[in-house]
């Protein structure tokens, strides 16, 4: 982490499909000012810029001025950071490729990186983290979808084209695979992310016939949190659901170490905080799957990011990389 005292802060943006968070952070994680709007209300992306703009530099000016400021780190859906664009994000309101970094630059005048949220969680976790320290880890993000960074001899996995590093769109069930939003069917995120875990709740209701504290919730509204509350009141098809999930996640995962050999594999996001109801079936699963070298070696933990500043802490290590 290149700090110095001149430029002793640096600021990260979060753009998610409802809102943008951003927020000033210092060299120890700690975000000192935070604000946010609201990322749909603008269709086009130079009044949005204007809007994050108009918002952050009175933050800015509080806490010594954009000089104090080493870099802008953004992390957004589909962000590629070779070229700082966000490229076809389907859950944003800008349709095709927009140059985010060089508009953020243009109109501050501070360096800005840019890449997609997972990898800025697992950059994240790396400089602030639970994987501070590690050369080899990855970061998985059980959200709305699965997300995943992958740290290799202490350098995230960007591949030839930005791209690299998608494994919630392996293909973990090719018979009857659940259809996903990217188009193909039996992709890992449609059955280890929240959504996914909603799904299979639906699922089991209709094709088991055992009483369940979720038959009290319309089908369509069930989500992974009310699965997590039944399963802590001892609701065994619930917790039915996190063994079906942590199995799958697992048997992905076992693949992975065979790519990457990690030291740790990282979850974050809600599902992660359902405790020994995930983490014991995915950790059973790796253990039943894994190739034997690999038996053993490498460690699942939670993610140390506080929920609040997570994203926020993620998007704004980048900033710390810029010359």
């Amino acid at each position: 982490m290149n700090t110095n005292m001149e430029k002793p802060y640096v600021v990260g943006i979060d753009i998610g499909g409802t809102n943008t968070v951003f927020g000033i952070v210092d060299a120890r994680g700690t975000v000192i000012a935070s604000s946010s709007i609201k990322t749909g209300a603008y269709t086009e992306v130079e009044t949005y810029v204007d809007e994050v703009c108009k918002n952050l530099l009175p933050l800015l000016e509080a806490n010594g001025g954009k000089d104090k400021i080493k870099g802008i780190g953004v992390g957004a859906p589909n962000g590629n950071y070779y070229t700082g664009t966000i490229e076809f994000a389907p859950n944003l309101p800008w349709k095709g490729v927009i140059p985010l970094a060089a508009l953020f630059e243009e109109r501050l005048g501070i360096p800005t990186a840019l890449t997609n949220d997972a990898n800025a969680a697992a950059i994240g976790e790396m400089t602030y983290g639970a994987a501070r320290g590690m050369k080899d880890f990855i970061m998985i993000t059980l959200g709305t979808g699965v997300g995943s960074g992958i740290v290799i001899n202490g350098q995230l996995v960007y591949g030839h084209d930005g791209f690299a590093g998608e494994l919630g769109h392996v293909i973990v069930r090719r018979e009857n695979g659940r259809v996903c939003g990217c188009g193909r069917k039996g992709c890992l995120e449609t059955y280890c992310s929240a959504t996914g875990v909603a799904r299979t709740a639906r699922e089991f209701l209709t094709a088991r016939t055992e009483p369940s504290l979720l038959r009290s919730i319309p089908a369509e509204n069930i989500t992974s949190k009310d699965v997590y509350d039944a399963a802590v009141k001892g609701d065994k098809l619930a917790q039915d659901i996190f063994n079906f999930t942590g199995t799958i996640l697992g048997e992905a995962l076992a693949d992975a170490i065979a790519f990457s050999s990690p030291e740790a594999i990282v979850l974050f996001g809600g599902l992660a905080k359902s405790g020994d109801y995930i983490f014991k079936p995915i950790q059973e699963s790796i253990d039943k799957n894994v190739l034997n070298i690999y038996k053993g070696k490498t460690k699942l933990l939670m993610s140390e990011l506080k929920d609040a500043d997570a994203a926020v802490l993620g998007a704004s290590a980048l900033g710390w990389e810029l010359k």
